[in-house]
């Protein structure tokens, strides 16, 4: 659940631009060797474990398949999901591309921009078969599957650094107010409470608020509001919800300048020990196995946010998606299509899903944890998630219209702006995209 940016118009130099700096579909059934090529754009960029597995399997395919030129473009989560929006406008999608269910799923597919990946489903029912229940569901439209999930994503998890909370006497919050006390109690100390980087305006929304906001609103309610039926973002509890992020800002909860700094800033204040907690998705623990300090590692657990007095939604549940997956172009066909699905299957099917659970990253998979080999924190995550229940993430069900506004609407509210202000703008950009 990361930042999607609606691009209204694009001009002809921006199409020439892009097109330039190598976006846009392969075209051509070879290159000038004769081989195969196909193109591929991932956010497999960093240097923790999953996207060095990632990256690792993509490249044991090249070597494997000598006849298949592999064009691999890598890109950060922000800057992929905008270029995807981007060259979609011009319908110049690459070959394969990660790209996330629900929502951008389905613009997608209205766009005329996908293909189905049923008849390779179909092929292989031992791969189908093991997803677990309604993985599928967030890359099914109207009955045709267009990619699967190649983790699982939720992601409104504390991380919290037990050493920091034993130093002052901190309790580890299950309650709101435990939580109030804790910021309360590291601000008097000099530590940050919560590190927070918020630069990309995404990161708000999807760790921390769509999770507080199903809280206070409950599932149901969200769903109807998205829809526009029965339900508005004017609505008090959604007005209650926001209220009670920017009351989190207001305590101090966060450090100085958190909307200046992006998530691997606000990762390296916790690695750092600046910060006694950090909240992020799942997706974070690989980079902590990979790069935090021992000091930091060692002392390092998870718990979910805590429960909210007089909520409509459930207490044991976090915000989360099934996870990315590979969208297939429209335009593929043919041999091209055949060695595009051969990389698709390397990296999403059963070799891949391993790859993925052993880089200490959930999958949406039913293979068997071997608590043996995995990192203990690791575990600790998976063992955590047998009975936390995930719920939607906010830029999962709104339109991409709405998830900007939400997003830019979080940000402002932190920084000292009005509920009511948000809600209203929220209410009518999803009016609109709802035809309400």
């Amino acid at each position: 659940m990361k930042k999607w940016i609606t691009v209204l118009c694009f001009t002809l130099i921006t199409s020439v631009l892009l097109a330039a700096c190598g976006g846009g579909n392969s075209t051509g059934s070879g290159s000038s060797e004769g081989k195969v090529r196909i193109s591929i754009w991932h956010n497999w960029t960093g240097q923790d474990a999953k996207a060095t597995a990632m990256r690792q399997i993509i490249e044991d395919f090249k070597n494997d398949n000598p006849n298949i030129e592999v064009v691999d473009e890598g890109l950060p989560t922000d800057g992929l999901r905008t270029r995807l929006r981007t060259v979609a406008a011009a319908d110049e999608m690459p070959d394969l591309f990660v790209m996330w269910p629900d929502a951008m799923t389905k613009e997608f597919v209205n766009g005329d921009l996908l293909q189905p990946i049923d008849e390779e489903l179909a092929a292989n029912p031992e791969w189908k078969n093991n997803f677990i229940p309604n993985a599928l569901d967030g890359y099914t439209v109207d009955g045709k599957v267009y990619s699967v999930p190649m983790n699982l994503a939720p992601t409104s998890f504390i991380y919290y650094n037990e050493a920091i909370f034993n130093q002052y006497g901190v309790k580890v919050p299950t309650t709101w107010e435990e939580l109030e006390t804790a910021i309360q109690t590291f601000n008097d100390n000099d530590v940050i409470p919560i590190a927070l980087g918020n630069k990309a305006n995404w990161v708000v929304q999807s760790t921390l608020f769509s999770t507080l906001a199903d809280r206070i609103t409950g599932t149901d309610w969200f769903l109807k509001a998205v829809e526009q039926d029965g339900a508005k973002f004017t609505d008090p509890e959604f007005i209650e919800a926001l209220n009670v992020l920017k009351s989190l800002g207001e305590a101090g909860a966060f450090q100085e300048g958190f909307n200046s700094i992006d998530e691997t800033q606000m990762m390296q204040l916790y690695f750092q020990g600046k910060a006694a907690m950090v909240i992020n998705g799942g997706w974070a623990l690989a980079n902590l196995v990979n790069n935090a300090p021992a000091e930091v590692l060692d002392n390092t657990h998870i718990t979910i946010l805590p429960a909210i007095d007089g909520g409509k939604g459930e207490a044991n549940v976090t915000s989360g998606v099934v996870g990315t997956g590979l969208g297939v172009s429209k335009k593929l066909e043919g041999a091209r299509k055949e060695a595009a699905m051969k990389l698709f299957y390397a990296l999403a099917g059963p070799d891949g899903q391993k790859a993925t659970l052993d880089s200490s990253t959930l999958v949406s998979y039913n293979i068997e944890l071997d608590r043996s080999k995995a990192h203990p924190l690791f575990v600790e995550l998976y063992e955590l998630m047998q009975d936390v229940k995930i719920t939607p993430v906010y830029d999962s069900k709104l339109g991409s219209a709405a998830t900007e506004v939400i997003n830019n609407g979080l940000q402002d509210l932190l920084m000292n702006g009005k509920a009511e202000d948000v809600a209203q703008k929220l209410q009518d950009a999803q009016a609109q995209a709802a035809g309400k």
